[in-house]
């Protein structure tokens, strides 16, 4: 499919969303498929979510025509998405593997989403870019000491502030380079114990550097970040009253994974949810893990639940019932799935996902709300 005819990534057409399937389908299908392609990275930040599973040998890969022939049996696939570690750190599997796995998607007309920290040559990105619908980077610094300090926590051998700081550079000068170049920039940072009171500095700086998005998530703790300190809600709701009341409204800021809904019983929480609808050029995602995507670890062939730190694995491509399609329906019989699969028509919403749960609303059954007023 010639990318012309692909209809623009905007505040109201955010492919990702499962919103969009569960309304065309009458229920969640599985429309959105992750690839983790690496388990390498030359960072080790402290909030990384596969922190555990990032290695200094690679594996060998699935056949390429094995992942594939794999996504192909996808009915309703509308969006790939590719993370790791940092995709491009094997400049040779960003040929062989990366970019055919790209190509693919284009001639199908599927969206696709390359999860990056930027800081490698930029000739790898710009392999790519022709063929890459959105470039997913983290952006939480207000400046290279913040780079290393959090770039570089969990790291086993030493990387002086310089090296830093030549890394945090070229991510600068190849974030500038590729959006000047048309390259469809999103930059996320996420609201923690770290950024809260920073963030409107921070977003300062994703537009100044030409991106197109920004993406703020709330940081919860799970797997590698476990143990990281968790701001209260009343922390969270501040920091998201002072974004927006501040922020750059050219530019769309993309919420997700937000702890706060029209069914809270909490007037705050309810005054800023309407804020956050009213609010021009910004729009909450409604989360992919586990509701419309899966995650396919192309070494090991396992399927997972991204964000659900407590199933590291649903099953394997290897394994009855093979076909994700089935896999998902399978993941669709489970407990964990059911105690949280609900879905508001009129605040638009499906619900927290078990990270928010379990976090912020242990004692609550989401399934039993409605949104209150709107």
């Amino acid at each position: 499919m010639n990318q012309l005819t692909l209809q623009p990534i905007t505040p109201e057409y955010d492919p990702w969303d499962p919103i969009r399937s569960l309304r065309k389908h009458g229920k969640h299908v599985l429309t959105s498929v992750e690839l983790t392609t690496t388990h390498l990275c030359n960072m080790r930040c402290e909030h990384c979510a596969v922190g555990d599973a990032l290695t200094t040998k690679e594996a060998a890969h699935l056949p390429l025509a094995d992942i594939l022939r794999m996504l192909d049996q996808v009915e309703h696939l509308e969006t790939l998405s590719i993370t790791g570690g940092e995709p491009s750190y094997d400049a040779l599997a960003v040929r062989e593997y990366v970019l055919p796995l790209l190509k693919y998607a284009r001639e199908r007309g599927v969206r696709t989403q390359i999860n990056s920290n930027l800081t490698m040559p930029i000739n790898r990105y710009e392999m790519l870019a022709p063929w890459l619908d959105v470039m997913h980077i983290s952006y939480n610094y207000r400046g290279a000491e913040d780079f290393w300090d959090i770039g570089f926590a969990k790291t086993t051998h030493t990387v002086s502030i310089g090296q830093a700081t030549k890394m945090f550079d070229r991510m600068i000068d190849n974030v500038q380079a590729l959006s000047a170049g048309g390259l469809y920039i999103s930059a996320e940072s996420m609201i923690n114990y770290r950024t809260h009171e920073h963030l409107v500095e921070m977003h300062e700086a994703i537009v100044a550097m030409g991106c197109r998005r920004h993406e703020v998530h709330p940081m919860y703790p799970s797997a590698f970040a476990v143990n990281l300190p968790v701001l209260s809600l009343t922390q969270m709701r501040d920091t998201i009253h002072t974004l927006l009341d501040k922020r750059d409204p050219s530019i769309w800021m993309l919420f997700g994974t937000l702890p706060f809904f029209a069914c809270s019983a909490v007037q705050e929480d309810r005054e800023l949810w309407r804020k956050l609808q009213q609010a021009v050029n910004v729009t909450v995602r409604n989360d992919p893990d586990g509701r419309n995507r899966l995650n396919v670890d192309t070494f090991s062939g396992k399927v997972s639940v991204t964000d659900f730190a407590e199933l590291t694995q649903i099953a394997s491509i290897h394994e009855a019932p093979y076909e994700l399609d089935r896999i998902f329906e399978q993941w669709q019989r489970h407990e964990i799935y059911n105690r949280l699969n609900c879905y508001c028509e009129k605040a638009n919403c499906c619900g927290p996902n078990l990270l928010v749960a379990d976090t912020y609303y242990p004692d609550i059954n989401f399934k039993s709300r409605t949104a209150l007023d709107k």
